[in-house]
């Protein structure tokens, strides 16, 4: 298939991995994949067995899903339960568990809860539906804001007045400047998020590289980009650079989609604060819909706890979130918690770290870096 086979060419893996033991020549360098499908991509076609044990990857804040805090998953239940209401969302979502389970449960005993590909899926169930107020669970970085804003403008046009949007979309940035400035974890590049700079372009990141002298690369999803962006950092640190590269130029331009942003900026303003699971509150790190949008606005229609949860105290996923340790390094990993039964939103989400690693074996040490014995 073209566009996909060629990113998927054994000869060039293998050649980059050569280059990358070269330039790393023993050296011990931990980078942080931010995106949880760049997580899914390393584990599934078992890139970390290519690479020199000295080299460490670890997975970042990049799942919409995961990083949601269970309050706020209370508050879109407590919307769904509400009478007349039809509350939509995307599948992922539909399973994340709560303090008093999930938008599955609610289902389950009652409240009308269903799944959608598109916030324009649930627009149309607005216009099908004049006597039922219609909800958009709204999540998701940069990549998804865009289609939530043009839905917006698209039901302000239509004046459709049963339609509203509790809005979760949340930014990249200040969740990479968080995990800079914690001192738990010592990084020595990013894999930058490719979806994400689709919108944002490269200019965002450029404070990594000028404050922090740490080298990031934006990288596509598939096996030969991870590889070639691996190469490209290791490159950078065996040339003493510390700079922003692209190696998602297909798809990545520098300035991203002026188009997108132009859209979000209309409809969404940020948020002086809002919360993280495993972070805590990180100021400025998420969208709200503009006061003018507030007839759309389902935290202003509908009355929500708005009550702070913590997480479930087996439960590490805020750990696994900010790199600091690996999943089968939680106590629940792959026991309590499964894909089946999960406990944390990293087992949930299809962009979960906690999901890869159970999907495709990673269990422990020994299954993790079997190449060192060989």
């Amino acid at each position: 298939m073209k566009f996909v086979d060629e990113y998927r060419n054994s000869t060039l893996i293998h050649r980059q991995a050569e280059e990358i033991a070269r330039r790393s020549q023993g050296q011990s360098l931990k980078f942080m994949e931010v995106c949880g499908g760049h997580t899914h991509t390393i584990y599934k076609h078992g890139i970390e067995d290519l690479l020199p044990s000295t080299i460490d990857l670890v997975h970042g804040p990049g799942c919409p899903v995961c990083v949601l805090p269970m309050g706020r998953i209370d508050d879109a239940i407590a919307i769904a339960r509400t009478d007349g209401v039809i509350f939509t969302t995307f599948g992922d979502m539909m399973r994340v568990p709560g303090s008093q389970g999930s938008l599955l449960d609610a289902r389950a005993s009652g409240a009308d809860v269903r799944f959608v590909y598109s916030p324009l899926d649930a627009l149309k169930l607005a216009r099908q539906h004049p006597d039922r107020q219609v909800v958009f669970f709204a999540i998701g970085f940069e990549t998804t804001a865009p289609s939530t804003a043009v839905t917006l403008l698209r039901a302000q046009a239509e004046n459709i007045q049963n339609f509203s949007i509790f809005c979760n979309h949340v930014n990249v940035i200040p969740a990479i400047k968080a995990i800079l400035d914690s001192p738990d974890l010592r990084l020595d590049g990013f894999v930058g998020p490719g979806h994400v700079s689709m919108i944002i372009g490269m200019r965002p990141y450029t404070f990594i590289a000028r404050d922090h002298h740490k080298p990031v690369v934006i990288s596509g999803f598939e096996p030969l980009d991870i590889m070639q962006s691996i190469a490209m950092l290791t490159k950078q640190i065996s040339e003493g650079r510390a700079e922003v590269e692209n190696q998602y130029a297909r798809v990545v331009r520098h300035d991203g989609n002026e188009k997108a942003l132009q859209v979000m900026a209309r409809t969404m303003e940020l948020r002086p604060f809002f919360e993280w699971r495993g972070m805590g509150f990180i100021t400025q790190s998420a969208l709200k819909l503009r006061p003018e949008f507030a007839a759309w606005d389902a935290e202003l229609r509908f009355k929500v706890p708005g009550i702070r949860v913590a997480d479930p105290k087996a439960c590490q996923c805020g750990e696994v979130l900010k790199g600091v340790i690996k999943p089968w390094n939680c106590k629940v990993f792959g026991t309590a918690c499964t894909p089946e039964t999960p406990i944390g939103t990293c087992m949930v989400s299809s962009e979960g770290a906690c999901a890869a690693y159970y999907n495709y074996g990673r269990f422990g040490v020994a299954t993790e870096r079997t190449r060192t014995l060989a």
